[in-house]
This record gives structure tokens, sequence and C-alpha cells, in this order.
């Protein structure tokens, strides 16, 4: 909720608002997150008394929780901290999106430079980066939370921010063991050739189909192009025929007649390392990119994160360990008295895209894109109402648009899409490059203050 001249203000009940928006006494400032204007109160006017976000940072997805503390006396006279969640936010990025469009630029970049040249010299590798340099796959996820957390710092009065920071053990996550000392600074397979250790461990045949006494080629498991590593663990030996005939196809599903020889080579699989080693790589980066908007920000620990959400009896969901962020001291009775009953899920799907063609499934042009991305007023991605007057989708309703050139635009509604005219439209939100949609908490709320 905003005041008349715009500054935050302390969040109100969904009935409250109706009521403030049916008396004329305050405006819609904006739809997701939805946000209204008093028309008769300054913030001076008003009690404010402070929020804190809190965010559990993730690899593929992030919590936002804004929260309220307060100071109450239990039924034993002791002074009592109640922690109450207000709103829930579920940022879900778009990391693997960007890594696949990056891989499959350069593919098609290698491919121009080297179709027509028998033999291309690298390039010298003196490129350099500048410090705290992130790719792109992991900036985006620095630069989403952070955004989000500036937003939010415009429509709620935060004070504070309290954020998860974790560090993984990828090398002892990878040993699948506790390691001291002097392991840390040579593996198990320190001093060993990949493919004399591959040879050794599936006896000089193909991983496949057994064949012996033929050219063994290193094989995936998990394609490169599908995410794979080069890790020692993803790594078969397999003949050219076999090779060839898996490609880019998932062992699962190249091996799906064969059960048994496909658990066998399952069982070297170990868990990918991905997302722990985007973790710690962000992890500073984003501590500080919160410390520029001028607020307090404190770390805490997963452990302490995973003992409040236990002791309260919360679900393993990023919104409820957000809410679980900083300490609570529990031996002294303070509690979680609230967690909002629904979620609101921001998923990032960008601004569109740079590419003027469009490619088929061998990265050849296949027609060009529009340089224009208005058309009749709108954008790709704006929140709009649509007025239908007749046909099979006469009715209202409101959802985003894909925009098309003749004025046809596409609309996605919850029961499909549907061409609506540009006439038939009201814009109700410029879109901001996210898509947003509502869930319900994972489990009911249990807690003595339901939202």
């Amino acid at each position: 909720m905003l005041s008349k001249d715009g500054q935050p203000l302390m969040p109100c009940h969904p009935a409250r608002a109706r009521e403030l928006l049916g008396k004329g006494r305050a405006v819609v400032a904006r739809q997701v997150p939805f946000t209204i204007r008093l028309k008769d109160r300054t913030r001076a006017e008003s009690a404010v008394e402070g929020l804190q976000l809190r965010i559990d940072p993730g690899s593929k997805g992030t919590g936002l929780v804004l929260t309220d503390e307060k100071k109450e006396i239990d039924e034993h006279g002791t002074t009592v901290t109640v922690r109450r969640g207000l709103i829930s936010i579920e940022l879900q990025h778009r990391g693997e999106q960007i890594r696949s469009s990056m891989r499959k630029r350069a593919g098609y970049r290698h491919r121009r430079r080297s179709a027509n040249c028998r033999y291309r010299a690298p390039r010298s590798d003196n490129r350099t980066r500048p410090a705290g340099w992130l790719p792109p796959s992991l900036r985006h996820r620095v630069d989403s939370t952070f955004s989000l957390a500036k937003r939010l710092g415009r429509f709620a009065p935060v004070t504070e921010i309290y954020v998860e920071r974790v560090s993984f053990d990828t090398h002892s996550m990878s040993a699948g063991r506790p390691l001291k000392g002097a392991e840390y600074k040579q593996g198990t397979l320190a001093g060993t050739d990949a493919r004399v250790y591959l040879r050794a461990m599936w006896n000089n045949a193909c991983a496949y189909c057994d064949a012996t006494g033929v050219p063994l080629n290193i094989e995936h498991l998990r394609p490169r192009s599908r995410g794979g590593s080069n890790r020692i663990t993803n790594l078969v030996l397999a003949c050219t025929p076999c090779n060839e005939a898996k490609g880019s196809k998932p062992v699962e599903v190249f091996l799906a007649q064969r059960p048994d020889r496909l658990a066998r080579i399952l069982q070297q699989i170990e868990t990918p390392l991905h997302d722990a080693a985007a973790m710690n790589a962000t992890r500073w980066q984003l501590t500080e990119a919160l410390a520029t908007l001028g607020l307090p920000v404190h770390t805490s620990t997963g452990m302490c994160t995973k003992d409040n959400r236990c002791a309260m009896g919360l679900a393993k969901t990023h919104t409820l360990d957000a809410l679980s962020v900083g300490h609570l001291d529990h031996e002294a009775g303070d509690a979680i008295v609230r967690y909002p009953g629904q979620v609101l899920v921001a998923k990032a799907t960008g601004r569109g895209s740079y590419a003027r063609t469009t490619t088929d499934r061998y990265g050849f042009p296949r027609l060009r894109r529009a340089r224009t991305k208005q058309h009749f007023g709108y954008f790709t991605g704006d929140l709009v109402r649509a007025s239908v007057p007749t046909g099979k989708w006469a009715g209202t309703w409101i959802g985003r648009i894909s925009v098309r050139a003749r004025g046809q635009h596409s609309l996605t509604t919850p029961m499909g899409r549907v061409n609506v005219s540009h006439w038939n439209l009201e814009l109700l939100q410029r879109g901001d490059g996210y898509g947003y949609s509502i869930l319900r908490e994972s489990a009911p709320p249990t807690s003595r203050k339901n939202g």
C-alpha cells in the first residue's frame, strides 16, 4: 500500500483494500504485486513500523518473504518474539535458458567461422575479465533477486534485509564423504589419465554392447547439449556404432529396452554439482548487491534456517525457508505464528531476443524477425483486459499478450490462447520481464494466526 505522496505504508488485508477501493479512498497503483495508493493520507499521517525482507537464494528459484516481528506476552508472562509472514514470493530464474541460448549461439558462431576453412588457428587466450565477473546465467540470478528486492522496497516499508548465505563443499560432495587435511589438495584420481581410468573401469569394452577389440570413444552419459558435465562419473567408453546411435539422447532413453544394463551404468552417476557451484559463485555478489540498497543486510546460515523450519513444523519450500531465515530463540519461546497461504510466483521470461533471425534445428536461417516490438501501442508481455463481444471466447479476460503486426494479438488465458483485436484490449500493466501466477503453499497453514 502506498501513501498519497507515493511512499510505502504497511500492507493491509485484501478485504481492507477492497473497502478502500469501494469507498473511493484509494486507486490501483499496480496489478502485480497488487498495490493500492491512498488518496487522503500521507506517510506522515500513518503509523509505519517497518518490515523485514527475508531471502532464501537458490540456483533455480529464490524465496522472498516480507515479515514483521513483534514482542508479545505468552501465557507464562514471558516476553517473546513472534514472526508473521505477510507476503510470499517465489522467484523462478531462467539461468538454464540463458546458458542454453549462449551455447547455441557459440555453436552458430563456430560453424560460421569454420564451415569453409579446413583449419582455423585458435585465438590467443588474452582476454581479461573484470573483478567480480560472473557468467550471464549466474549474473542473472543476482540481478533478478536484487531487482525484485528493490521493487519490494518501493511498495513496502522494508527496514532490514535477512539473506541466507551458505557454501557447499563440492569436493566432499563429489567424494561422498567428509574430507580432512591433505585430502582436499589431491583427489582420489590425482595423476590418473581419464582414458586409462575408463579403460580399467569398463574392462576395455563398450559400456553399451560389451564390444572389445574395436576403437572406443569417450561418451557422455548425460550429453553436453543437455547440461551434462565432463566429470569422470558422467563418462563411459562406447564403440563408434553405439556412440553414433545414442547421439544426444539421454541414456535412459537409449537403454529403455535394456533395464539391467541401464541400472548398472546409472550406479556410477553422482549428483550433479551445477547448482552447488552456482550458489558458491553468487553468494558474495548477492550480499554486496543488496548492501547497495542502503538497508542493513544480515546474513544467516543454512543450519539456522533448517532448525527454525523444523522447529515450527514447516514444509520444505523456498518461501517457507525464506520465512525461517534469521535467528529465533526457541528455548525462550520465539516462534513463527503465521505464513501466507498463497504464494506469488514470478517466473523470469525476459524481454525478448536480440536475434533478428529465426533458425531451424540445424542453425540455418529460416525467417527474419520483425524489428518493431511495439504494435498498436502494445508490447509482448503486457498485462491487459480483453473484452470479447461475440464468438466462442465472448466475455472479459485478463492475461498477457504476444503482439502481432496485423493487430490480432494472442492472449494467454487460463482456458487457453485466443486471438483478440487490439481494439478490444485495455492496458493494465506494462510487461516487466516476468510472468506471474498464484499458487497455494505446500501445506495448509497450521499456525495460530493463519494468513
